[in-house]
């Protein structure tokens, strides 16, 4: 049983004792003893109602006609009325409470003409204790039936601001989702494709069929690598939560990366410096940052050389690019702005620009425990 219900249970509990008390005590104050059959009648009603009410919440209109009938019987027997109409008090309240207000008002009625016939057995007040109890049951039921409709308003309006931070956490994750999607696959085809026409640029403009047969091979072994790639990313999509069948790349597959871009005759020098072992979704992100910057170098850049270091810095690992070609700088396009979006993902950063001897260089500091984006943070 849950701490909850316990609590709920004792307080329940609690109630119908300090209910039943106050009733058996002014029983015995209006009867002075318990010496007629009436009277003894009297305290089987009190003890009756009060111990249904132990009910009321599972059986709240059941209860109220129980305590309604209490009622009743003990002013016929006592011809007066008494402290049980706290116990018929407190069933109409859970009535009302549960959501039966029509059937609240019925049993205040009913109670209103009860207290009134046992009422008028006493001429020196007559109707002045019944009108006292119409206007409590009154207070009562008007006052529960506010409380719940405030209470169900207050629900309603919180339902409706947990739909609202679901449909926006969905359309948020929708849009990151298509995100990563244009991402790999611009990572996927962007870099082989750059690779491909360059070979191809490089076979048309030098009509050697040494250099030909060169260039067409480097475009059958990058083809298939494309394959490869287009088809491990489009079944990753399709998989829905499974197993990729194809491990994701890493720098375990940067010689891979060193040797593709060594075909379109770009010299690739590694300095990579010994680090623990990258979370994954760490190891991806420097994979595709290096392969991103490498098709850059080839396309743009005008270099013989380049140079990739990777060190681990603290509680970072710093990926580095330079290369010594005569690209300029300027307007970043979707390769740059993707290399930065994975920075960022992880709580990094990335800077692009001339390097120090010349050339340009990238360089991405990738945090080893992938953390919220990170603003203002510089490598």
């Amino acid at each position: 049983m849950s701490s909850w219900r316990w609590h709920s249970r004792a307080a329940n509990t609690t109630l119908v004792l300090a209910v039943g008390l106050v009733a058996l005590v002014g029983l015995l104050v209006q009867s002075r003893g318990l010496d007629t059959t009436a009277d003894r009648l009297a305290l089987l009603a009190v003890l009756a109602s009060t111990a249904a009410l132990y009910l009321r919440r599972r059986h709240p209109v059941a209860v109220g006609a129980v305590a309604l009938a209490a009622v009743s019987a003990y002013g016929a027997l006592l011809h007066r009325p008494g402290p049980i109409m706290l116990v018929f008090v407190v069933a109409l309240y859970t009535v009302v409470d549960e959501g039966h207000l029509g059937v609240a008002i019925g049993l205040g009625l009913a109670s209103v003409l009860a207290f009134a016939a046992a009422d008028s057995y006493d001429s020196t007040n007559a109707n002045g204790a019944t009108l006292l109890h119409a206007g409590w049951l009154i207070a009562v039921i008007v006052g529960v039936t506010r409380n719940r409709r405030a209470y169900l308003a207050e629900a309603q309006a919180r339902a409706l601001a947990a739909e609202q931070r679901t449909a926006e956490e969905a359309r948020r994750h929708a849009t990151e989702e298509r995100l990563r999607i244009a991402r790999d696959l611009h990572d996927a085809l962007g870099h082989h494709l750059s690779l491909i026409n360059v070979q191809a640029s490089a076979a048309l403009h030098r009509p050697d069929p040494a250099r030909s047969e060169q260039a067409l091979t480097a475009i059958k072994h990058i083809s298939k690598e494309t394959l490869g790639e287009l088809r491990a990313t489009l079944g990753s999509l399709r998989q829905d939560g499974e197993a990729p069948t194809r491990p994701a790349p890493g720098l375990h597959r940067l010689d891979e990366l060193v040797t593709t871009a060594g075909r379109s005759g770009l010299t690739v020098r590694t300095e990579l410096t010994e680090t623990r072992p990258l979370p994954p979704e760490v190891d991806l992100a420097a994979y595709r940052i290096l392969q991103e910057a490498l098709t850059n170098v080839t396309r743009h850049a005008g270099a013989t050389t380049a140079v990739i270091r990777v060190r681990p810095d603290r509680y970072d690992v710093l990926v580095e690019i330079d290369d010594d070609g005569t690209g300029a700088p300027g307007p970043p396009g979707n390769g740059i702005l993707g290399m930065g979006e994975r920075a960022r993902a992880l709580g990094g950063a990335l800077t692009t620009g001339p390097g120090p001897d010349g050339g340009f260089q990238v360089r991405a500091r990738l945090p080893l425990r992938p953390g919220p984006i990170l603003t203002g943070a510089t490598p």
